[in-house]
């Protein structure tokens, strides 16, 4: 039997529990930062209100990968959708070196499965590209619940923890492929440091959505991009990859341009204009607004201005 607990034992006992809970607090306000950043920190978001989404650039700019390489396979949204859930689940979108046993990167795919060499699968547009061919074989996926469709690509332990990612899932899904115009908010710092490269950028915009499927970039200033007087400039002629008329290039437009947003730090790009807005990197608030006269960009086209 064991010993009864004494008035001065349960003092002590009381004052640990209020000390754990207390360094069980700070360890939740820490990790919560570490991963969506601190006040001032820059930071992205979509949706409003309770229906909102807040993520750090790093994990913005995965999430535009992972979502530009779906739709350049021709994939519907809620494939997108499904792959983001995926991710969201399994690395919160960071492309991280570690998991369960020899799990790696965006969707944690494992090299002695299958599913490639560690340094191919810690590429994102490799590792999404391997998600998608995952999916594309599961007959009727689109109209699966999301925890069955992602299940039966991944076989996970916890194939119902899909689930709750799919609300903010569809917010990303929804302004990354296009459909929900100026609904991707960002701030990033891009104002100081290195320059921006448009060499890079029309790169990682072919290796994101397909040689094929990316418009050459016509660039402003010198061949190299850059004029002697100015920060490169590259405008993006909008041509969408399915359908036709004015509404499948508006929401082709808007996919390319809340793409630069969501990698705009990591490529350092300052400004995106497309259509009647305009996104700044020195914004505080991260939105949009109505452009006008020079910052407007020329119909039907998306403009990115790159750090000088």
């Amino acid at each position: 039997m064991s010993e009864p607990i004494r008035p001065a034992r349960r003092g002590r006992l009381a004052r640990s529990a209020a000390a754990l809970a207390v360094l069980c607090g700070l360890a939740g306000y820490i990790a919560v930062h570490q991963l969506t950043g601190s006040k001032g920190a820059p930071r992205c978001s979509v949706g409003s209100g309770e229906n909102r989404y807040e993520f750090t650039p790093e994990q913005a700019s995965n999430a535009a990968t992972i979502s530009a390489v779906g739709t350049g396979r021709g994939l519907p949204e809620r494939a997108v959708t499904i792959a983001l859930a995926t991710a969201l689940q399994e690395s919160a979108l960071r492309n991280i070196e570690h998991g369960d046993r020899d799990s790696l990167g965006l969707f944690q795919q494992r090299p002695s499965m299958g599913w490639g060499a560690p340094q191919q699968i810690m590429d994102p547009v490799y590792s999404a590209t391997k998600f998608y061919e995952g999916l594309e074989k599961v007959p009727g996926y689109s109209r699966l619940p999301l925890t069955v469709a992602a299940q039966k690509v991944q076989r996970s332990g916890f194939p119902q923890a899909y689930a709750k990612h799919e609300p903010d899932a569809a917010l990303l899904s929804a302004a990354l492929t296009g459909r929900a115009p100026a609904a991707l908010s960002c701030t990033a710092r891009v104002a100081e440091g290195r320059p921006g490269d448009p060499r890079r950028v029309r790169e990682e915009l072919a290796r994101d959505f397909g040689r094929g499927a990316v418009p050459a970039a016509v660039t402003g200033g010198s061949s190299a991009g850059r004029s002697a007087s100015g920060p490169a400039v590259l405008t993006l002629p909008v041509r969408p990859v399915t359908g036709t008329g004015r509404a499948a290039g508006e929401r082709r437009g808007w996919e390319l341009a809340q793409w630069a947003v969501a990698r705009a730090e990591e490529l350092r790009v300052v400004e995106v204009a497309y259509g009647d807005k305009v996104w700044h990197a020195s914004d505080s608030g991260g939105g949009w607004d109505p452009a006008s006269g020079s910052s407007a960009a020329e119909p039907g086209t998306v403009r990115l201005r790159l750090a000088q």
